[in-house]
């Protein structure tokens, strides 16, 4: 492996603002502004190693400040020293004796967490002059079961299982990257039904998205029951009914809401209804799914770990498990969780729904089919047009599909005008 030494970072509070036009807006999150907490790793080499943890606007400065203080983990090290054993770092950032009370394992700090270990797997593949997913599918078993931490979760994945289901996916794999690189990997469009859009905007978007190629819409759901039913017929009037809807809630209601909403929803045919409830309830999702089959359950943008994740699937509480690219401790942690959803059956769609995020995913999903799953089967991933334009290798999505990436890195460095013009609060975008 090339190697390098990590002699600084630099964080920068990046805030876009969205809200202007409602865009990524839902029934509990009315009014976001696409940020990140995002850091650049400095080395003696000629390449930098970037993360970003996607938030959206006040608050942003919290997720900032703790990056600032887990820098200190990667300042000074050889990056061979982090990825020889990348277990051991990850847990050296989640386990510092006094700092792991504002957590564990979550909220603020595991956030920041996700945007470092994101930064160093970024370094590391434009190091070895490829992109992520390539860096991840072309490891050895061994080696990829070394950068996860199976403390608490070896209960239903042990190392033994891991590397069982990664040996096998070995075979077919050159065949599986061929279909990815001839045909893309499937996804969806929530940019045509933000919550704060109006019906003939909604109309609209249907009506150039089908034109543009998708097939699977989602719409946000959680307002007015009448609304939601007249703004889901809208989309189906649009797409029909070979075309898949999602519903997506937010965590907007209780449990028994939840069920009674989700099963006035029925005549619209989802394909899954998305964050029912409180997303760290685990028994309210197994009741909710029991109680609204045949409509799928998915959750997992905001499940805060590989524990809650772990609970979610052996109480049979989801259909569908999304992963997130920074939500949880970054690639390390998406690996333990990719895993132990292959070894339950349940189909990995990850939520891409911010800045950056769409970049990121599409690496993890592909290694997915790669390595871990080897099923396209009932999987998407999400996609939403806005923002891709800051970054030096956006996504490229054709036909309702995601195109494989070629640059080396993680896909999520920014261009250096945007972090100075949207750098929050001098930057000239804010300062106006």
């Amino acid at each position: 492996m090339n190697d390098c030494v990590i002699t600084g970072i630099r964080v920068v509070d990046l805030r876009f603002p969205t809200s202007l036009h409602n865009i990524g807006s839902d029934a509990v999150n009315k009014d976001p502004d696409y940020s990140a907490a995002y850091c650049i790793l400095e080395t003696d080499s000629a390449f930098e190693g970037h993360g970003l943890t996607f938030t959206l606007g006040r608050g942003t400065e919290l997720c900032v400040t703790a990056l600032e203080y887990l820098g200190r983990f990667v300042k000074g090290r050889k990056l061979s020293t982090i990825t020889e054993d990348f277990a051991a770092f990850s847990r050296s950032l989640t386990d510092d004796s006094q700092f792991r009370w504002l957590g564990p394992e979550k909220g603020v700090i595991h956030l920041a967490t996700g945007a470092l270990i994101n930064a160093v797997w970024d370094l590391y593949a434009k190091l070895e002059g490829k992109p992520l997913w390539k860096l991840l599918a072309d490891m050895e078993p061994e080696q990829l079961v070394s950068a996860i931490e199976f403390r608490y979760i070896d209960d239903v994945l042990s190392r033994s299982d891991a590397l069982n289901i990664l040996r096998a996916r070995k075979s077919g794999q050159a065949e599986r990257l061929a279909q990815l690189q001839s045909e893309g990997y499937p996804a969806y469009t929530t940019s045509v039904g933000w919550f704060g859009f109006s019906d003939d905007k909604i109309r609209r978007l249907c009506k150039e998205a089908l034109a543009e190629g998708w097939t699977h819409f989602k719409l946000k759901v959680g307002g007015i029951a009448a609304d939601d039913l007249r703004r889901g017929h809208i989309v189906r009037e649009e797409i029909g009914w070979t075309n898949k809807l999602m519903v997506d809630a937010n965590q907007r209601w209780g449990v028994e809401e939840a069920i009674s909403r989700t099963n006035a929803l029925a005549e619209l045919d989802p394909w899954w209804m998305e964050e029912p409830t409180n997303p760290d309830d685990i028994l309210g999702h197994a009741r909710i799914r029991r109680e609204v089959s045949p409509i799928r359950i998915a959750t997992g943008e905001h499940c805060q770990n590989r524990i809650m994740f772990k609970q979610l699937m052996q109480a049979g509480a989801i259909d569908v498990c999304q992963i997130d690219s920074c939500r949880v401790a970054g690639v390390n942690e998406n690996l333990a969780i990719m895993l132990m959803a292959a070894k339950f059956g349940i189909p990995v769609c990850p939520h891409a729904g911010g800045v950056g995020l769409c970049e990121y995913v599409q690496h993890l999903a592909i290694f997915d089919f790669l390595s871990v799953s080897g099923l396209l089967e009932n999987r998407v991933v999400e996609y939403v047009e806005h923002l891709h334009e800051h970054f030096l290798n956006p996504v490229q999505v054709r036909n309702g599909r995601y195109l494989v990436p070629e640059a080396p890195g993680y896909s999520i460095e920014i261009f250096p005008e945007t972090l100075r013009n949207f750098a929050f609060p001098g930057g000239a975008i804010w300062a106006k």
